[in-house]
């Protein structure tokens, strides 16, 4: 396989997946059109996030569970599961790993075989996944949501099984543990598959995109608790920090959760949030140059 066929194989089947994957919607959700459960589709594997739904507290657990699962899969990349299982068939699968993974480590070879390392990342990924389930139940979760709500914060998603998304629950403990493993799940699972291998933190202060990723969103998150306080939006430093932790992280790592309505703030701090999108896409991008 040549690089310019791992390229369409990638396209193909982020394009092909979700006219599969949107069929349990269509055929699950009354009065809802194929458009709409294709984007549906589209947004949970590509893990943009972007949802048509709306009364989700309502509808059946099994609907949420499908489209957090198509998230979590997507989270980690379908491809780089697909790799794992390509050289069964005698296709060789590391053009198709580059063509999906982003960042300056698809060029390092993590493990001697390609196959290898797909397996080594999903074990990353699970691990992690599992960390976070338990985590959002000793929180204070049900079962069900720290389930759904770990497929979509490990991947960056955003859906949540609730219109309200976290200001349904308006719980300072399971905001925490979402702005954690939201930060955890922004890096690149190569830094957490080298320093899980090294035990060794090294890696993220080596990797440009960890290192400055965690500096800007640091820094950020104090700036915007400063501004909440000099405008009164917020009596108290802890709110204003609390608020300022969860939205910050949630928009730099473009989840898109939020626990409160950000609008109501004054306009520099939702700007600044949105920025650190870009600058996270411009520090992938500075980190590949420098690579």
């Amino acid at each position: 396989m040549k690089a310019r066929d791992g390229f369409l194989l990638v396209t193909l089947v982020w394009v092909v997946l979700p006219l599969f994957s949107c069929i349990p919607l269509k055929m699950s959700i009354p009065g809802l059109s194929f458009t709409d459960a294709y984007f549906e589709a589209v947004s949970a594997i590509t893990t943009t996030g972007g949802t048509v739904l709306t009364g989700l507290d309502f509808m059946p657990a099994s609907i949420n569970i499908w489209r957090c699962q198509m998230a979590w899969m997507g989270g980690m990349g379908i491809i780089v599961l697909a790799v794992a299982i390509l050289p069964l068939l005698g296709v060789g699968g590391s053009q198709v790993f580059k063509a999906e993974t982003p960042g300056p480590l698809k060029d390092n070879k993590l493990t001697p075989r390609i196959t290898e390392t797909a397996k080594a990342l999903y074990l990353v990924y699970f691990g992690l996944s599992l960390a976070c389930v338990f985590s959002f139940k000793s929180a204070g979760m049900s079962w069900l949501d720290a389930f759904l709500h770990t497929g979509t914060t490990m991947s960056t998603s955003g859906f949540s099984s609730h219109d309200a998304s976290f200001a349904y629950w308006n719980s300072p403990a399971i905001d925490t543990v979402a702005s954690v493993f939201m930060m955890i799940a922004t890096v690149n699972f190569s830094v957490h598959f080298l320093a899980w291998r090294q035990r060794a933190f090294t890696p993220y202060r080596l990797c440009p995109e960890a290192r400055w990723t965690f500096l800007a969103t640091g820094a950020s998150v104090l700036l915007i608790t400063g501004y909440l306080l000099a405008h009164h939006t917020y009596d108290n430093f802890y709110d204003a920090f609390r608020f300022a932790l969860f939205n910050t992280v949630s928009i730099a790592s473009t989840t898109g959760f939020a626990n409160t309505d950000y609008n109501t703030w004054p306009l520099f701090a939702p700007l600044l949030m949105i920025f650190l999108c870009i600058l996270s896409l411009r520090q992938a991008l500075r980190a590949a140059a420098l690579k």
